[in-house]
């Protein structure tokens, strides 16, 4: 059975410094969209098997700007374009909605949820995301940390990783539990924590990543990930 991909593209560029959403941002210092951080999102998950839906979830206002970086690249592919919230919960909820029907007639096993100002993650992490949450139940990508400190500036022992996306959970399980969120009015700081906390019989499985999947938060990010694409 096919699966879902959403990607989140209803954030801002505040921390970047940008007057525009961070992740239309050319990436190589040139002026096509197609090689920002949303172009190079859109451009990896076209290439993910057995995908059947794919969600573009934007913010209010960008959704010119980002159908022009999205049309040159789909081809006879199709991509639902939906609105997204004032938080990244709110803007998953709004993704699922687009999905429910799919997903209540089973023709959507697993949704994978991917931030699109993470534009190195590649096709083989979507794919091995959703190998797993298919087996398991989830699945978040894991990469290790270090160098970390405390507030007394002294290390942080043990070994700790950080969680990225694309994040990946069997997708009856997930429309469940943003129900439930929904129904409390919880609103969950990624995918994974709803699911932990609605949906603590599904197991969720780390999937080794790298530190490569980088986040594009700052300005010095946008400078970190167009040196990483040579």
């Amino acid at each position: 059975m096919p699966a879902a991909l959403v990607l989140l593209a209803a954030g801002s560029g505040t921390r970047v410094g940008a007057a525009t959403n961070k992740v239309l941002l050319p990436l190589d210092g040139s002026d096509d969209p197609a090689s920002s951080a949303l172009g190079l999102s859109l451009r990896t998950a076209l290439e993910v098997p057995d995908v059947h839906r794919l969600v573009l979830v934007v913010r209010s206002g960008d959704e010119e700007a980002v159908a022009a970086v999205a049309q040159p690249l789909l081809g006879e592919r199709e991509v639902a374009m939906v609105t997204g919230g004032a938080t990244r919960h709110a803007s998953e909820q709004a993704a699922l909605g687009v999905l429910r029907a799919d997903i209540e007639a089973g023709r959507v096993d697993v949704v994978a949820i991917h931030d699109t100002a993470r534009p190195l993650a590649a096709p083989e992490l979507y794919a091995a995301v959703i190998g797993v949450a298919r087996e398991h139940g989830g699945a978040i990508p894991a990469a290790p940390l270090t160098h970390l400190s405390a507030r007394d500036l002294q290390p942080v022992g043990g070994a700790l990783v950080g969680v990225q996306t694309p994040q990946a959970f069997r997708a009856a399980d997930l429309l469940a539990a943003y129900a439930q969120a929904a129904a409390d009015g919880f609103d969950g700081t990624d995918t994974g924590a709803t699911l932990e906390r609605y949906a603590s019989d599904v197991r969720i499985v780390a999937v080794p990543s790298s530190p490569l999947n980088l986040k594009v938060t700052f300005a010095d990010d946008l400078q970190a990930a167009a040196a990483l694409l040579g």
